[in-house]
């Protein structure tokens, strides 16, 4: 497991499982000419996805930012269509922490598609039960909405086996959420109407999770944007703007979905790389 220590908070980044997404998808109207030469791909258009949640252990508190994809709620059929080649491993990795999932307190939502929410609930038998009994789940007020009542494009990844187990655990805000001191969460919408990203705060540095905003370093130029993402307009003003804070601050940006760096920092122009966490334990591209 690949850690960082942020002053005060430790963050560790935990294997959720691994996709592999088509990467025209991915870039949107990118060309391939021009994303291939920043992130690899395999011989069927695929780039490797992570699903990586990051422990956040700060203040005597256990934070976890996402799920990862579960175990054993896949379809063969959606397993090929996602190119899930590795399910959670979540609960070993908190076990060599001296964990378990009881012992999260928070969980950090970003947003609730399937391959950030899946995470949240698993099979006893045949019922479903929550993954971190203890937690609070914060989400957005939109996200927890549309998760419920999805329209006929969300459908596909917003799924009630997600949700119904964690209602009792979910709380929602609206644009702003102060976790706790140093640990914030912002309404951004863009790839979900409800997506967030998370601001990490420490003794005057600042490390800013762009979610799916920005699900790998290769998606640093604002108009880089998904294909999978609802509103990609609002996607490329709200990058457009936190992009220029980042870059003029020094901020870190860290990642959920990149196979290759954990947390990066780039200079003021941001064609060159300052300081940044690479991962340490790579997949095989498939």
């Amino acid at each position: 497991m690949d850690s960082y220590k942020f002053h005060d908070m430790t963050l560790t980044w935990l294997n959720g499982g691994v996709t592999f997404l088509d990467g025209g998808a991915m870039f949107g109207v990118v060309p391939k000419p021009l994303w291939s030469r920043k992130y690899p791909v395999n011989d069927k258009n695929q780039i490797e996805l992570p699903t990586h949640p990051i422990l956040i252990q700060y203040g005597g508190k256990n934070y976890l930012i996402d799920s990862g994809v579960g175990n054993g709620k896949f379809t063969e059929k959606q397993l090929r269509n996602y190119g899930v080649t590795d399910q959670s491993h979540i609960e070993e990795d908190l076990a060599k922490l001296n964990l378990t999932p009881a012992d999260i307190d928070y969980v950090l939502m970003t947003h609730l598609h399937f391959d950030h929410a899946c995470g949240l609930t698993k099979y006893e038998g045949e019922k479903l039960v929550p993954v971190f009994p203890n937690a609070t789940i914060y989400t957005t007020q939109v996200e927890w909405d549309e998760m419920r009542n999805p329209n006929i494009r969300s459908q596909n990844t917003y799924w009630k086996e997600n949700w119904e187990p964690i209602v009792h655990q979910v709380q929602t805000y609206e644009d702003k959420l102060d976790v706790a001191e140093g640990i914030q969460m912002i309404h951004t919408g863009g790839h979900s109407d409800g997506h967030a990203i998370i601001r990490l705060s420490q003794n005057g540095e600042t490390i800013i999770h762009m979610a799916d905003l920005m699900p790998t370093h290769a998606h640093q130029n604002p108009l880089w944007v998904l294909a999978y993402d609802d509103y990609p307009m609002t996607s490329v003003f709200a990058k457009d703007e936190l992009v220029s804070e980042i870059l003029e601050n020094g901020y870190f940006v860290s990642f959920y979905h990149d196979a290759h760096k954990r947390l990066i920092k780039w200079d003021p122009t941001g064609k060159e790389v300052i300081d940044e966490l690479v991962v340490t334990e790579k997949n095989p591209v498939q």
